[in-house]
């Protein structure tokens, strides 16, 4: 019987199973959010549903129930406590420091016979424990592993910012040339703001940094927006201004 394993991108570290997953899910979610606004959620009495914003990508998810009982273990020396066998899991899904010094994940293969080689990381799991020694060792776990898929051309996740405001002028100037790649251009609606501009007579959206951190997860990058779409004023955006937004890939070289 193939017997499931993750293994570790850049070590070739191998982590066995014991045995294979009685089931296993998968959940697909698509590149969709609900749209708002500065005030909150749009809603209205005549809604049934919340209006909702293509963001293009989405998830793919993979839950995997385990089970490790160390009266399954063919080892020389006895092991009283299950930890040893699922704690190398566990560490997936902490945090590990690259080069730069910013946390990332740890990329990894989730391979399964030959049906299965999926590269993700682990974004979450859980442990439930039975069959304790009189010292409190646990001597069987049931392990849940939420796998989440990436692009084999993506880098670990990572807390590296896609920019810093000193390089955005040099990464819009990349994207419009074609050196810097993206995926495409997103085109995102100035939506309402809830109030009005005395001085206009139109209501306006005041906060930029929110489209940035509903795209990019990083408000600060509302500079690469304001430049890639030649606004002078960010604060002044009115109702049904057409927003391209780039997606971007990677870093912008320094």
């Amino acid at each position: 019987m193939e017997r499931v394993s993750f293994l570790v991108e850049g070590t070739g570290e191998r982590l066995d199973c014991l045995l294979n997953p009685e089931g296993l899910d998968r959940v697909r979610r698509s590149g969709i959010r609900s749209r708002a606004h500065r005030g909150g959620l749009l809603s209205g009495r005549g809604l049934n549903d919340d209006p909702l914003v293509y963001t293009g990508g989405g998830m793919t998810e993979l839950q995997l129930d385990l089970l490790f009982d160390v009266t399954l273990v063919d080892s020389p020396t006895a092991l009283e406590d299950v930890r040893t066998l699922t704690s190398p899991l566990w560490e997936l899904s902490e945090n590990s420091v690259a080069p730069d010094g910013y946390g990332s994940l740890r990329l990894v293969r989730f391979i399964w016979g030959k049906a299965w080689n999926v590269l993700g990381v682990v974004a979450g799991i859980s442990e439930r424990f039975e069959c304790f020694s009189p010292d409190g060792e646990p001597g069987r776990s049931w392990l849940r592993i939420r796998f989440v898929r990436v692009s084999s051309t993506e880098e670990p996740p990572s807390s590296k910012p896609l920019a810093t405001a000193e390089e955005i002028p040099g990464l819009v100037s990349g994207l419009r040339s074609g050196e810097v790649q993206s995926e495409d251009h997103g085109m995102q609606e100035v939506v309402g703001g809830g109030g009005s501009r005395a001085d206009q007579g139109a209501p306006f959206v005041d906060r930029l940094d929110q489209v940035a951190e509903s795209q990019y997860g990083d408000p600060s990058l509302w500079r690469l927006v304001a430049s890639f779409n030649d606004i002078d004023d960010p604060f002044r955006l009115p109702i049904g201004t057409q927003l391209r937004v780039p997606t971007l890939n990677r870093r912008a070289p320094g």
